[in-house]
């Protein structure tokens, strides 16, 4: 007797990557060619730009495109399958399960619940809590290993909210966005040097309105500091100029 195959569910990030490269490998693009602007291909596919920019990172970590940051986004295979300098899509790793889950619902979802964790944390977290939130922020430098220190200020927010759920839920979408090559690949470009000075003062507000017991401003700044990482991750690549010194 024959049986079902199990059905997954496809992101739409991974149908638009899937369109783009059956059509660089019909040869619409050449080899080199710069691909339509992340504007022009949401106009044309009728998607956010965020799924766009999703799509566009899925490909470039399977070979098929190479992101120039205030260039645009070009592609490194030609039909027959020869790329460089990029590996070679029909020889590279298929993405990790974790990463059927794109940067901007990881982000989104963080936006349903860390407000209300830093909410609860300025209504009931005990002093050493506050302090250990204090301690995380004060840590983090804007030149070594910052994320960890990020991950930190965010933890102790969860730790401190007094909800065991919640800050198990915190802690596995975090577990899920540092897994994420697909989120790496997009701090890469998109997380400066700048981008850390802006969350830094974020998390500052956050802190203060934690520290004075005021629920209502701690749910207000956590949600404007995840609005600020959502726009930082939404420039535009064209646009961009490159924080790693190239043009």
């Amino acid at each position: 007797m024959s049986t079902f195959q199990a059905v997954a569910a496809t992101r739409l990030y991974r149908m638009i990557a899937d369109q783009i490269a059956g059509r660089i490998r019909a040869g619409d693009f050449a080899r080199g060619a710069r691909l339509p602007s992340e504007r022009e291909l949401a106009e044309q596919l009728q998607v956010s730009r965020a799924s766009i920019r999703e799509a566009l990172i899925a490909l470039e970590i399977e070979g098929y495109v190479e992101v120039r940051v205030g260039t645009g986004v070009f592609v490194t295979i030609s039909p027959d399958g020869a790329a460089f300098p990029a590996v070679p899509p029909h020889g590279a790793p298929a993405l990790a399960q974790q990463d059927d889950i794109g940067p901007f619902d990881l982000l989104e979802a963080r936006m349903l619940i860390e407000p209300e964790c830093a909410a609860l944390a300025a209504h009931q977290s005990t002093p050493a809590q506050i302090a250990a939130i204090r301690d995380a922020h004060a840590a983090m430098s804007l030149t070594d290993s910052p994320g960890l220190h990020d991950r930190a200020f965010h933890s102790a927010i969860g730790a401190a909210c007094g909800n065991a759920a919640l800050a198990s839920a915190l802690a596995h979408l975090w577990n899920l966005s540092v897994a994420s090559s697909l989120y790496s690949r997009m701090q890469d470009y998109f997380v400066t040097t700048q981008a850390w000075a802006a969350a830094h003062a974020e998390h500052q507000r956050i802190l203060n309105a934690i520290t004075a017991r005021d629920p209502i401003r701690a749910r207000h700044a956590m949600h404007t500091h995840l609005l600020g990482i959502l726009a930082r991750l939404r420039e535009d690549f064209d646009s961009l100029t490159d924080h790693r010194g190239n043009p």
